[in-house]
């Protein structure tokens, strides 16, 4: 995982470019790193990790350069999922290296569409929840942040369950 401000150094139109997807939430320490990984280890297991990379990043700056969460973190591990992760902030000259870019709330999914530079940009974004038809109307992965270790089981148990309709999608896009 590339962890400098310029984290898609490759040009996306060279024939063996990845296809990349970047998950975001507010400040990169609790959703969108547990989604990171999640999804990361999916890509992994489908045997797609040679053409898809998967990152995270906040829409806010505030915890630029921390860890993760530890209740993340301990999540994550006691799910089997490991977490090495440095917060930072989601920047719009991204969006044209980004393949798909998923916000973890509606909140989210504003401000990027807000951020990115061309409609075709704002169309790469979408709420991960949408990729998981037991969600319903239900779309927004609530923010575990100011609650204890259930809310992030919670948030976990989200994640993956998206995580399944969100690699259908990914492995209809990579395909030759």
């Amino acid at each position: 995982m590339t962890t400098t401000s310029e984290p898609y150094p490759r040009d996306r139109a060279s024939a063996r470019a990845p296809y990349r997807v970047c998950f975001v939430c507010s400040g990169n320490i609790c959703r969108s790193p547990m989604a990171e990984y999640v999804f990361r280890a999916q890509v992994a297991d489908a045997g797609l990790d040679e053409v898809v990379e998967v990152d995270s990043a906040g829409t806010g700056g505030w915890h630029e350069g921390d860890d993760a969460d530890p209740r993340t973190v301990s999540v994550l591990a006691a799910a089997g999922y490991p977490c090495g992760h440095t917060a930072r902030q989601f920047q719009a000259d991204w969006f044209a290296r980004l393949d798909l870019v998923i916000a973890l709330d509606s909140g989210h999914l504003r401000t990027l569409r807000r951020l990115a530079p061309t409609p075709e940009d704002a169309r790469k974004v979408r709420l991960l929840r949408s990729y998981d038809p037991g969600a319903r109307d239900d779309l927004d992965v609530p923010d575990p942040y100011y609650g204890g270790i259930d809310g992030f089981e919670v948030c976990l148990e989200m994640v993956e369950a998206a995580g399944e309709g969100l690699l259908t999608a990914v492995r209809e896009a990579v395909k030759d």
